[in-house]
């Protein structure tokens, strides 16, 4: 009786049911998107944030931000691994019969989702470099754990356990994280052949002068002297 009336559960249920009433195409997209699609999305506006800042002034403090996404994530995968060993939760499919997995083969523990809090850990910490792109990769975030109660390999407090270390993690580990890291950019900034990681503004950019330098005025011919 506590099982029906646990709302993990029921959660899960009315998206692993919809999952699962999905046409052939439509279940083979989703079961991509889950597992593979949505983080590699996550992964891929890491490089474009990184293109978008290091021009700015700010390049070093802002690339090193920028680093520290992905960085981020492989910290709270390292933190869920002795987490989820401890808690020792089942996949969902395991303990209830009518929760039927989308994904063949998928085991280890349930607590916490590692797709969950790797791809908050990248969206917060592009969230912290530039608003809209960050808010996007929030979105897509928060599909991911979505997703992954569809796919019926997680519960609704995996998902939300994996979000709210990964955002600790990120938050409370940045300032140290930029701390070590914008040295390190600053420097490959200022070295030849490694400029182009940080290169900051286009010199003159900063004075509001033209980058491309003055501009002639065009001598006009044919005017007595």
């Amino acid at each position: 009786m506590a099982e029906l009336t646990d709302p993990d559960v029921r959660l899960l249920r009315i998206f692993n049911d919809w999952g699962n009433g999905l046409d052939g195409w439509a279940a083979s997209v989703v079961t991509f998107l889950g597992e593979y699609g949505l983080a590699g999305a996550l992964v891929l506006m890491v490089p474009l944030l990184w293109l978008m800042v290091r021009r700015r002034p700010d390049a070093p403090q802002a690339v090193a931000m920028v680093a520290w996404a992905p960085l981020a994530a492989a910290v709270a995968y390292g933190f869920n691994q002795p987490i989820s060993g401890l808690v020792a939760r089942p996949r969902p499919f395991l303990d209830h019969d009518d929760i039927v997995p989308m994904l063949e083969g998928k085991g280890g523990w349930s607590f916490v989702s590692d797709h969950s809090s790797a791809a908050m850990a990248i969206a917060v910490g592009l969230l912290l470099v530039h608003r809209k792109l960050g808010l996007v990769a929030v979105a897509i975030a928060l599909l991911q754990g979505v997703l992954r109660l569809t796919l019926g390999v997680h519960y609704p407090s995996d998902v939300v356990g994996g979000i709210a270390l990964a955002t600790a993690v990120t938050l409370l580990l940045m300032p140290l994280a930029v701390w070590a890291l914008a040295p390190l950019v600053r420097w490959c900034g200022e070295t030849r052949g490694l400029s182009w990681i940080a290169p900051g503004p286009p010199v003159g950019a900063e004075r509001g002068e033209d980058p491309a330098g003055p501009r002639r005025r065009p001598v006009e011919k044919g005017l007595a002297a």
